[in-house]
């Protein structure tokens, strides 16, 4: 999981994308919060337990300033997996944003808010309360308070949602939503902004490795992601058919001649020596 977080956090650590993220998920879509009014923070704290010092780190955190003073703190957790967890690690996290108030005796306090940006494929079933995720007593339930998080299903958004967004994100989560349930799904041309960003991000939240292959770098929008993704697929397919077939012992000759290709052979055969 720690390796998917810190590959997903470099898109998000654009302001332009963190802004639209905030705005679309909190505000419907407002420009309540502006590119240039984000400023990075320090994500690590620490904190004690056990007698030891223990280091927790966030995925992506900024400061909403508006003429030099602090709004607000915004943090975006990533999760490809549903954890009951959750809500116990973001009031840790908003309680260590907390605390670095109080130690930097800042005279004016400010909210933490963090968002979790799930990507799984089934919806979040799990806690997403404090009170649901500890076991409270019938005498303490109305004395324990109960610290909500915010859940972002993305896989599972309304369209309505997704059009609001305006940066790269919004075109992945376009693809996320609508590919699997239209086959004949047909991104949009929008190019852009962080396209080897969005490679990485895609490449980590599908599973799928395709997306880390060189020849989709440089693709400038989804829709050429795509058909490029499609095209790798399909020369991989015909270099495990040719593969197939050699170790069938029809040989170099008649697979030409059954339509393959000379370079079609060559991949094949490469392909074949880089796994030995």
């Amino acid at each position: 999981m720690k390796e998917k977080d810190i590959t997903e956090k470099i898109l998000e650590d654009y302001n332009d994308v963190f802004a639209d993220i905030v705005n679309t998920t909190l505000f419907d879509g407002k420009k309540v919060i502006k590119v240039g009014e984000l400023e990075n923070v320090k994500d690590k704290s620490m904190y004690k337990a056990d007698g030891k010092i223990h280091e927790q780190e966030r995925d992506t955190v900024k400061k909403w300033k508006k003429k030099g003073a602090v709004i607000a703190i915004y943090g975006l957790e990533n999760q490809t997996k549903a954890d009951s967890d959750m809500p116990l690690r973001i009031i840790g996290y908003d309680g260590a944003a907390y605390k670095a108030q109080l130690n930097n005796q800042e005279k004016d306090r400010y909210p933490v808010v963090t968002i979790v940006l799930y990507f799984g494929d089934r919806p979040w079933n799990t806690n997403r309360s404090i009170h649901e995720a500890v076991n409270i007593p019938p005498e303490l339930e109305n004395i324990v308070q109960n610290y909500k998080i915010k859940i972002i299903d993305v896989k599972h958004l309304p369209q309505e949602t997704i059009d609001k967004f305006e940066s790269d994100f919004g075109i992945i989560v376009d693809y996320l939503v609508n590919a699997e349930k239209n086959e004949n799904y047909r991104a949009p041309e929008k190019t852009f902004d962080h396209p080897d960003e969005v490679l990485k991000l895609l490449s980590v939240v599908t599973g799928d490795i395709r997306y880390e292959d060189d020849k989709l770098k440089g693709a400038k929008s989804m829709c050429r992601i795509l058909d490029k993704y499609e095209a790798i697929g399909e020369k991989r397919e015909k270099a495990k058919s040719i593969r197939r077939m050699l170790n069938a012992g029809i040989d170099k000759k008649m697979i030409l001649e059954m339509g393959y290709t000379q370079e079609e052979y060559d991949t094949a055969m490469k392909a074949e020596t880089e796994k030995v």
